[in-house]
């Protein structure tokens, strides 16, 4: 029986949707605006259609030619949002019809009731920044403070999340996150995404980093997604990374939790012999995002993008007869953009089998064709949403 990986490379967006005027990020761009920066190398992805995807996602192919061997397509999100959870979720089938909660951009950015109520029943001596703030520049900025005074470190962004940041050692990783577990049953009727605990180590401003405890507290989604579907099926289900935080642990099962895209690689390459008949695994590869995209670093992610491409051809020799492989991204984070936030542009989508027809699958009017796709080929579902494009036929 056919078996299906999904590898998601974070914030990898090609450009072109339709309504990013309306987010604020029309041009954005983020395998472009890397190219305008660098000659970016990465001949595997290139072979699988990257360069082409992008032509049909914005009319241009900023790479160099590749003897195509893959399918590939470009998939527009449906869902209003350019966060993490909206696009996992409308990749796994589940498109979100109504829009998350956000908070303003004030100082405070949080209502007063509800950082009463973590303090209050945290028994914390209050919170620090409270703000729309860079994960990195709010830890420089306010870790002096909070190790000497004990209050945690929380901010916003444009997603739906609050992040609360905190010293491992001085403040405690458990006691972090039970401030999160606080901060999340707070927020459910603001309809806010994520909790996100944002854990790190060091003494003095230049020393502080955050450490791959990071834990996300997620609301569940409100439909069985491809992975819960296949998990109900008795499927072999191995989830590399944080997927498990995204789906909210719900179908998710064997969680992978390692740090960094290196450990993700490694991770996956171990997991696929093992993957039972029919199974799915899934690995989110966030240092794009969360290391070069939002530090607004196009030199550095188009190194990582190379880096990655370099070990693709370790997880292709792995694939067996019948076996799906799909790389795709979740939105963008266009690193030559204003701002820290991600951009809402469409995603590439690549895919390899052994003996694949090359070609074209498209334009694709929703991510959740995606999750589709993989439903077919592994003989489940279908799932709620989502239209399956011909694995072995592809269009021209």
């Amino acid at each position: 029986m056919a078996r299906a990986f999904l590898l998601i490379l974070d914030s990898f967006g090609i450009g072109g949707a339709p309504d990013a005027a309306s987010f604020g990020d029309e041009g954005s761009n983020t395998l472009g605006h890397i190219c305008d920066r660098m000659t970016l190398d990465v001949p595997h992805m290139g072979s699988l259609g990257l360069g082409r995807a992008a032509a049909l996602s914005t009319g241009r192919n900023p790479l160099a030619d590749a003897e195509l061997i893959g399918q590939y397509g470009v998939a527009r999100e449906v869902s209003r949002g350019k966060d993490t959870i909206t696009g996992h979720w409308e990749i796994a089938g589940v498109p979100l019809a109504f829009d998350w909660g956000y908070f303003p951009h004030t100082v405070p950015a949080f209502p007063q009731d509800l950082i009463d109520g973590i303090v209050t029943r945290c028994k914390l001596p209050g919170l620090l920044a409270m703000c729309h703030a860079s994960g990195t520049e709010v830890i420089e900025d306010f870790g002096t403070e909070h190790i000497r005074s004990g209050k945690p470190i929380a901010y916003t962004s444009a997603d739906s999340v609050l992040q609360i940041a905190a010293h491992e050692e001085h403040f405690g990783l458990e006691r972090l996150y039970d401030v999160c577990r606080v901060a999340r049953e707070l927020t459910y009727p603001m309809n806010i995404g994520r909790i996100i605990a944002r854990p790190f180590l060091g003494e003095t401003p230049g020393e502080f980093r955050r450490t791959g405890h990071r834990k996300d507290f997620a609301v569940t989604p409100p439909r069985p997604t491809l992975l819960k579907v296949l998990a109900d099926a008795g499927r072999d289900v191995v989830s590399v990374g944080k997927i498990g935080d995204i789906y909210a642990h719900v179908g998710t099962g064997r969680e992978i939790k390692v740090a960094g895209n290196p450990a993700f690689l490694e991770a996956t390459l171990a997991n696929m012999d093992a993957l039972g008949e029919g199974g799915f695994l899934m690995t989110n590869f966030v240092d794009f995002d969360s290391e070069f995209g939002h530090r607004r670093d196009p030199i550095g992610y188009g190194r990582l993008l190379e880096a990655f491409d370099a070990e693709l051809p370790r997880i292709m020799h792995k694939l067996r007869k019948g076996d799906l492989l799909i790389l795709t991204a979740d939105h963008g984070n266009d690193p030559t953009w204003t701002g820290t936030d991600h951009t809402r542009e469409q995603i590439p989508v690549m895919s390899f089998m052994p003996g694949m027809i090359p070609g074209s699958f498209g334009l694709r009017t929703s991510f959740a064709d995606i999750g589709q796709t993989i439903a077919r080929q592994l003989d489940v579902g279908p799932l709620a949403a989502g239209t399956a494009w011909d694995v072995a036929s592809p269009a021209a």
